[in-house]
């Protein structure tokens, strides 16, 4: 079991130089151009800051910007092929914008101040804490934080800011990830940790991360 969980955290360990080293590359986009297309086509799921109202449309503000043009790209259809993420409402919305103004509405919402959410459930705060700090050496299961980090606030370009995300909305990806019905993570990397959770886990470490600063 100690051999499965090292190699698992040397496969993250290698994507997370690989992206470190793509996101050096890559150019940047501007937040001022990327302002009015962002708070006007993308402002009435997820709030003209990035802060959404609703759990099932997640929270964009202070996201890292690399990984946020990542999932526009990966909900992009191209050369008539089905897009990496699917998804009916953003597939539709993304496939007018070209990688430049992808990149404008990605550094945007990042340069905004998310206004996080709460951990609600008392009764699971402690198995979502020990989950997201610790893992589960006896399965496998690494902990999140070795990636996200002890806040949730992510590496740039190499792992999400997941901290004060709508609990609702991080229980559904780790389903979908679960499930094979997302599948856009680099070398199967939460579909690999996600499948070992039970709904119950999931359900615990959501509703923690929720809480995180």
């Amino acid at each position: 079991m100690k051999r499965s969980l090292l190699a698992l955290l040397c496969t993250l360990t290698a994507f997370g130089a690989q992206a470190a080293d793509a996101a050096k590359a890559a150019p940047k986009g501007d937040a001022a151009r990327g302002q009015p297309i962002a708070s006007a086509v993308c402002g009435a799921c997820h709030g003209a800051d990035g802060n959404s109202q609703l759990a099932v449309n997640p929270k964009l503000a202070g996201q890292h910007p690399e990984y946020l043009f990542k999932q526009m790209k990966n909900f992009k259809p191209a050369d008539g092929k089905q897009p990496e993420r699917v998804n009916a409402i953003m597939n539709g919305m993304i496939a007018a914008f070209d990688e430049g103004q992808m990149r404008d509405m990605a550094a945007y919402f990042a340069a905004q101040s998310q206004k996080g959410e709460t951990a609600k459930n008392r009764e699971t705060i402690e198995l979502g804490q020990k989950l997201y700090r610790g893992g589960d050496q006896s399965k496998g299961l690494p902990a999140c934080a070795a990636c996200h980090g002890p806040a949730g606030a992510g590496i740039p370009a190499q792992y999400p800011r997941i901290g004060g995300q709508f609990a609702e909305y991080t229980e559904a990806q780790l389903k979908a990830f679960r499930e094979g019905s997302r599948a856009n993570d680099p070398n199967k990397m939460m579909r690999m940790v996600a499948i070992k959770m039970t709904d119950a886990e999931i359900k615990a470490v959501s509703d923690y991360i929720a809480g995180l600063r």
